[in-house]
């Protein structure tokens, strides 16, 4: 578990003759930790950011750093410049998993299908109300938000040979991470689905989801199906099921 530990795995992947890769670009953080007795903003907040290679493809998962910031992290950890990225996912269409999103744009913008159909239907009812109110700087904001979630498209079952979707939703209506299918494991990039190596421990979600009980259900899939985890805001870990054995 050498490589794991420093957040980079190179491995056969099952289902192709290709290698599949993957690193931590970015590790994430809550802007306050409810796990750390934390109140208020204490930090800013981010997602973690993983860089997947596959079959040709390079897919940058939740550009969460602004987007100087995250090319510079791409360069010093893969030597990787926007140009070569081919795909971006997002496992939430929050704008906290995407505020380097505009760095990539020659790739194609995937997100979970539900997802981006439930953002996007909620900013149009906020759009309405600005338009009640009279709004017209909130309108343009919304109306900014609408536009970068309509280039985005509803991502395929399967990315490419692989890397799979595995819809982990309750902390948003979509919430999707990635499962990557290597030759003796599984790895899962789960989003917020499965928050840091706390809540992984503790068996809790985030606070404030949008379905609590489905985003319990989804936690527990996440650490059924996966021996190695990429929490939504923390660095890779084995499931503690795997641990347990």
């Amino acid at each position: 578990m050498n490589n794991a530990a420093a957040g980079a795995i190179r491995i056969g992947c099952a289902p192709t003759s290709m290698p599949v890769e993957y690193r931590i670009i970015s590790i994430g953080t809550l802007a306050a930790h409810p796990l750390w007795d934390e109140q208020g903003q204490v930090r800013t907040g981010h997602a973690t950011t993983t860089l997947i290679s596959a079959d040709g493809a390079r897919i940058l998962v939740d550009p969460s750093l602004p987007a100087q910031a995250l090319l510079a992290r791409l360069s010093e950890r893969a030597g990787v410049d926007a140009c070569r990225i081919t795909h971006v996912f997002l496992t939430s269409a929050d704008p906290l998993h995407r505020r380097g999103l505009a760095a990539f744009d020659d790739a194609t913008w995937l997100a979970y299908e539900s997802e981006l159909e439930a953002v996007k239907a909620t900013i149009v009812e906020q759009i309405s109300q600005a338009r009640d109110g009279g709004d017209d700087e909130l309108i343009t904001m919304l109306n900014r938000e609408l536009r970068i979630l309509k280039k985005c498209k509803p991502a395929p079952d399967s990315i490419v040979k692989g890397v799979d979707l595995f819809p982990l939703p309750g902390v948003t209506p979509g919430c999707c991470g990635l499962l990557l299918l290597l030759p003796r494991a599984t790895a899962l990039i789960c989003g917020d689905a499965v928050a840091t190596v706390e809540h992984l421990q503790q068996r809790k979600v985030l606070p404030g989801c949008f379905d609590v009980d489905q985003a319990r259900e989804s936690f527990a899939e996440a650490v059924e199906i996966a021996d190695l985890l990429i929490p939504g805001r923390d660095n890779l870990t084995l499931s503690p099921l795997r641990l347990a054995m």
